[in-house]
């Protein structure tokens, strides 16, 4: 009888992929990323706090691109340097000398937020998944954290469940809801005078709070810098998600656990306004899963004084879009919503163009993979990674065009094993292909200016080699 339980405890302590992780870097690794994340290709960022009051930070080229997030206004208030006389200027001027960042929490207040309408706008926009700022340095959580007492979206500003309310309307839209969370705080007492306590009463029961009441699919950490992983017992928590937690099957994490970890451990490597699209060379495809992650204008959190040469055309976002995918990876949009719960029209604009594009030419996007074959591939086809590019799905190529091709898109050393076919995503109009000296050749059919898009997908339907 003793053996049965025995047996039947460690059954039970196994995971959905048979396997019990231990807490350690060596088996945590050989957890694999779930595979709908790398089949959704596209997901909105959400940067929203109490720094969403002021909504303000430098901007300009002489700024560098990390002084201009405005979410880290608290912080830049009291740093030495140049960004801190930007930011401190603007807080005397506009609010006084005895005016505290913990002040702006009572104004708050989200009172326009409709999150139904918000779910609708990020299922327009063709997005998989939705990750929500669910704590930022600044340690006001978005939900009733029993850790940050006071200081917390249900006690002060808006008095509503704000993680609870959107995760009900983006799962209705039949979307994947995540989290960030901030791993430190910039000015928690704890945190400066017993990091052990810190870690142990406040970091890991918020953050198994977060996970057993939300069951989100996506725990997006960062602020990891600060301390290595073993400080931050970050494989110790690691272990809980994987085997014991009620997201164990399907919850994605990503690479900042601590100051090691970055492109090494955890689970997605990220990147943060590092464009693909602007790098050269067919190597910078990444076979670990990974996502980009950035603004559409230069701040993640809302930031006033940006104007409109501030914010990326539609254009410029699908392009980092089609590049990021094209090497693999996924792109992880923000927005900066305002205090009063409402996301900026130009935001909401961009995000629907990039919905319209997706619907024509999304089959392109999700659930693709990279279509590499040898790095060579950029000497032979010199508009490879930079206005032309490639995905693959089943039996089908899609190359991605920038601009429409002047002339016939010749494809070196490509070859099709079976009579291939050729299709332009969004038309009904033939596309004449031949092989000729061991290329393939597409030639583009006539357009009309009824025909134009942000960027045009021609799949090549037929094994290649």
């Amino acid at each position: 009888m003793k053996n049965s339980v025995l047996i039947l405890f460690l059954f039970l302590a196994l995971n959905v992929n048979g396997q019990n992780y231990k807490p350690v870097w060596e088996s945590l690794d050989k957890r694999p990323v779930p595979q709908w994340f790398e089949d959704s290709k596209f997901g909105i960022f959400i940067h929203w706090g109490v720094y969403s009051v002021p909504a303000w930070g430098p901007t300009g080229d002489s700024i560098g691109v990390y002084d201009k997030y405005a979410e880290w206004y608290w912080n830049k208030l009291v740093q030495p340097g140049k960004v801190q006389k930007y930011f401190k200027n603007f807080h005397l001027k506009t609010y006084g000398p005895n005016f505290k960042y913990q002040d702006f929490a009572p104004m708050f207040k989200a009172e326009l937020f409709d999150p139904d309408k918000w779910a609708e706008l990020f299922k327009e926009s063709g997005a998989k998944y939705i990750v929500l700022t669910s704590k930022h340095h600044e340690g006001f959580t978005l939900w009733p954290s029993a850790q940050s007492w006071n200081w917390n979206s249900v006690d002060v500003g808006p008095h509503r469940d704000l993680c609870g309310d959107l995760t009900t309307a983006v799962k209705s839209k039949g979307l994947h809801m995540g989290f960030y969370y901030s791993l430190y705080e910039w000015f928690n007492p704890i945190y400066k005078d017993d990091f052990n306590s810190y870690v142990d009463e406040h970091m890991m029961p918020q953050m198994k709070d977060l996970v057993t009441r939300y069951s989100p699919d996506i725990l997006w950490t960062d602020g990891e810098w600060d301390k290595t992983s073993k400080e931050w017992k970050s494989e110790e928590f690691l272990a809980w998600l994987y085997n014991e937690s009620p997201v164990k099957q399907n919850i994605v994490v990503n690479d900042r656990w601590g100051s090691e970890t970055r492109s090494k451990h955890g689970g997605i490597f990220t990147t943060e306004y590092g464009l693909v699209g602007d790098k050269e060379g067919i190597e910078n495809s990444v076979p670990h899963p990974w996502e980009e992650c950035r603004g559409i204008g230069t701040s993640f959190g809302f930031n006033r004084t940006e104007g409109l040469a501030d914010y990326s055309t539609a254009g410029e976002l699908i392009k980092v879009l089609i590049s990021t995918v094209s090497a693999g990876g996924n792109l992880l949009l923000d927005i900066g919503p305002g205090a009063d719960g409402t996301i900026p029209v130009i935001m909401q604009q961009r995000l629907l163009e990039i919905g319209k594009w997706l619907k024509t030419n999304g089959e392109a996007i999700y659930g693709t993979r990279s279509f590499v074959r040898s790095k060579k591939d950029e000497a032979i086809n010199p508009g490879t990674n930079k206005t032309v590019y490639f995905t693959q799905k089943d039996n089908n190529v899609y190359v991605i065009c920038l601009n429409w091709p002047k002339g016939g898109i010749v494809l070196k050393g490509v070859k099709s094993v079976s009579k291939a076919k050729v299709s332009l995503l969004g038309t009904a109009i033939s596309v004449s292909v031949k092989e000729s000296g061991g290329n393939l050749i597409i030639n583009p059919p006539a357009m009309t200016p009824d025909d134009h898009q942000l960027a045009y997908v021609f799949r090549i339907n037929g094994m290649i080699k």
